[in-house]
């Protein structure tokens, strides 16, 4: 084992400090419940060696800012640093979360809210919301209390597309709405006429995201809102594949009456690692005096997150943001139609910001040898500097390779991932164990995967 393998534990030596303090001034006495019994079991470290923890830590993890992170379904764009400048200025960073009466705080708020209702369409957006899944449970709760308030109790079922993001039917069922699934067609897109019957006055509404999962435009849009404010229902439109509308169309043109926006995908901040996030929802004029009802807690949401995406909005304007959604959709088109001769493409019609692969053409598999599968090709690409892309999402198809490239990378970018995949693909075609045992070159090989989820190792025990 390497000195920079090791944990900070295990570089642990009794004694060792990397700090000297004065004795305090003046001591608080915690009550007896709230006292420690015995030190926390902290390493005794020197300053040199968190520093060279940390930091070798950061290079172990990919990021956007080190490089390519085609990550489908979860747009992952480059953060402009002037973002990261505002939202450090002391007097945002420094403000208290219960200091609701910042004239500064208020005027990013409604800046943020009609910037936002601009691009979407909606008429204002509550920022309570944390996170997409936040905004999603937060949107139902809205639409619920939408039919309630009208008396109109029986509305207990929400519609989901089969390629639907995992969270809407999370969200649908911890709100306690019955999810009907309306399937797809052929090409992807939802199929109009298995709708029509799961309409009636039952129906709270239906969640969808345009373009769907696959990157595609649902061109029946119209028609199903019409459909489905015809039997009372509501839209509700989950915005995590946004970033190739910006500018173009919005989603309230198309029908939708509630949506939430992922700040930390559209509109730049990176969220890696669970963090941060932003998830505001938007509603239609008539739902707006609604959004006092989720106005019950003092604090107003991922600030930080807020300020980032407002400074991005602003450094753009509305032609290039407009462009971004443009660039994303070439982007996306330019990778899928230059590999679409080495990976299986299921639906084969102009995309927006992502599409889907569905495994390799010649995926090696011959008798006595086993084929490489799209886990084959996600762990081999990290060999060659890129982060792999979504798969086996959605489970539309057997081996999905979900691409989104994002509007920020460069044509170069682009030529690099593919000359990649390419080789890749040749590889499996001639040699599949070598991507069998990928990565080869990563600080951690490939784990089993099976033993981890049974036997997960969660701490460092001596």
């Amino acid at each position: 084992m390497k000195y920079y393998d090791k944990l900070i534990f295990e570089l642990s030596k009794e004694g060792r400090t990397g700090y000297s303090l004065r004795e305090p001034q003046a001591r608080v006495c915690l009550p007896e419940k709230l006292a420690r019994k015995e030190a926390p079991e902290l390493p005794q470290v020197s300053e040199v060696d968190v520093v060279r923890h940390y930091t070798n830590l950061s290079q172990m993890n990919f990021g956007v800012d080190t490089g390519f992170y085609p990550l489908g379904s979860c747009t992952m764009k480059y953060n402009p640093k002037i973002n990261e400048e505002i939202a450090a200025m002391p007097a945002f960073a420094g403000v208290h979360p219960l200091q609701e009466d910042v004239q500064g705080v208020k005027e990013v708020y409604e800046g943020l809210d009609k910037a936002l209702a601009a691009i979407t369409g909606m008429a204002h957006f509550t920022f309570l919301p944390c996170a997409g899944a936040h905004g999603e449970l937060t949107g139902l709760m809205l639409m619920r209390a939408y039919h309630e308030s009208r008396g109109d109790h029986a509305r207990k079922k929400v519609i989901v597309p089969d390629s639907a993001h995992g969270t809407n039917p999370a969200s649908a069922a911890v709100c306690g709405l019955e999810v009907v699934v309306v399937k797809s067609k052929a090409d992807g897109l939802v199929d109009v006429e298995d709708l029509k019957p799961l309409l009636g006055d039952d129906i709270a509404g239906i969640m969808m995201t345009n373009p769907n999962t696959l990157g595609l435009f649902e061109r029946d849009i119209k028609e199903i809102a019409k459909l489905v404010h015809g039997c009372g229902g509501l839209l509700y439109y989950d915005g995590a594949n946004m970033n190739p509308l910006l500018g173009v169309v919005r989603p309230g043109d198309m029908g939708f009456d509630i949506m939430h926006l992922n700040l930390h995908k559209t509109f730049s901040t990176p969220h890696g690692g669970g963090g941060p996030g932003s998830g505001p929802v938007g509603v239609c004029n008539k739902l707006v005096s609604l959004l006092d009802s989720v106005h019950t807690s003092g604090f107003h949401g991922n600030f930080g997150v807020m300020l980032r995406a407002y400074t991005y909005i602003l450094m753009l304007g509305k032609q290039n943001l407009r462009l971004a959604g443009k660039l994303a959709t070439l982007n996306a088109n330019y990778i899928k139609e230059s590999l679409k001769d080495a990976y299986k493409l299921p639906i084969a019609s102009v995309c927006k910001h992502e599409f889907v692969f569905d495994g390799l053409i010649d995926d090696g598999a011959k008798e006595g040898v086993q084929g490489a599968t799209t886990l084959d090709v996600a762990k081999r690409l990290l060999d060659y500097g890129f982060h792999a892309p979504t798969i086996y999402f959605p489970m539309l198809f057997h081996q999905s390779l979900m691409i989104e490239p994002t509007e920020t990378e460069s044509k170069e970018t682009l030529d690099g991932f593919i000359e990649v995949m390419h080789k890749i693909a040749a590889e499996a075609a001639q040699d599949p164990d070598i991507l069998h045992q990928a990565p080869h070159n990563t600080p951690i090989g490939r784990p089993d995967e099976t033993l981890a989820a049974r036997q997960p190792v969660l701490k460092w025990e001596a």
